[in-house]
């Protein structure tokens, strides 16, 4: 006499093998090679891949990736300025490296590169020489100045508080948000140089983005209503850096202090509804605004 065929449930992955679990989600037999441990009960491997596709990625208070956690944006911002300055360095020699001038004659002196790259308003380099500048159609001064340095000192003391400043606020903006404030801060400090210093003189640093930096980090931790007492005596000490050490730039700290404190307020208190647009509107409006005053600088110089 033959047997009856088997009624029990088989995988529907493993046909040949027989089980009584289920998938909690699709309700489709499972083996236990197949069960992946859910909240409840058991899930197969292709609800738990439809989970993960559709999950929502976490998202900062200020609505920024927690890829920002790694710190990897900071990490990118000092290695590019490390690396123009190493160039910097090759083609100024060693007088580039420091004892050159200015902080008591700590600074390096200029080089080819720096002064390539500086916020230069309209002069030229040498006497009788080709105009250089801003005003000159050389835009792109705006940007290149807060990634280069005067010396070993100048860039050590810049990447130095960027490490301390950029990791806290890459990790609660994320790393998008994180490099449009430090790029915000710095072409604003970087405008209000060439707004209020002679356009014969040169600035460059990363000082201009770092001061939007302390901006942000005061008005980032007021929203998240953590403690900031520590954080005003160092920006007081850094202004008082500005103000009384020669040949620093006080107008390119004060306009990235300014731009990236607007900036930051635009993160940290943009509505919850809409938030990113929002934010990126505040950003696009603050870059219009940098744009529109150095167009109107250039035609002051020129007229």
């Amino acid at each position: 006499m033959s047997e009856a065929p088997s009624t029990a449930p088989v995988c529907y992955r493993h046909p040949s093998r027989e089980t009584y679990i289920r998938c909690t989600r699709c309700e489709r037999p499972i083996c236990p090679d197949c069960m992946n441990e859910a909240a409840v009960g058991h899930q197969c491997p292709e609800c738990v891949a439809e989970g993960r596709r559709s999950q929502r990625p976490a998202r900062t208070a200020f609505g920024g990736s927690r890829a920002g956690q790694s710190g990897l944006a900071t990490r990118s911002l000092i290695a590019l300025n490390v690396i123009v300055f190493v160039i910097s360095a090759i083609s100024g020699g060693a007088k580039a490296l420091g004892g050159s001038g200015g902080w008591f004659g700590m600074l390096g002196s200029a080089t080819p590169v720096t002064q390539w790259g500086e916020v230069l308003g309209y002069a030229p380099y040498t006497l009788g020489g080709p105009v250089h500048g801003i005003a000159a159609g050389e835009w792109y001064r705006l940007g290149t100045a807060m990634f280069l340095h005067y010396g070993v000192l100048h860039i050590l003391l810049n990447m130095w508080v960027l490490w301390q400043l950029g990791r806290y606020l890459e990790a609660r903006l994320g790393p998008a948000r994180f490099v449009a404030l430090y790029l915000l801060a710095g072409l604003g400090g970087n405008v209000a140089a060439y707004l209020f210093t002679p356009a014969n003189q040169g600035a460059a640093g990363a000082s201009t983005a770092i001061f939007g930096l302390f901006a942000a980090i005061i008005i980032v931790n007021r929203r998240l209503k953590l403690d900031i007492s520590a954080l005003i005596p160092l920006l007081v000490v850094n202004l008082l850096f500005t103000f009384t050490v020669p040949n620093i730039s006080v107008a390119g700290h004060l306009g990235g202090l300014v731009v990236g404190g607007v900036v930051g307020l635009i993160l940290a208190y943009a509505p919850s509804a809409r938030r990113t647009q929002f934010q990126v509107a505040g950003c696009a409006i603050v870059l219009v605004l940098l744009v529109v005053a150095s167009v109107l600088r250039t035609m002051s110089l020129l007229g």
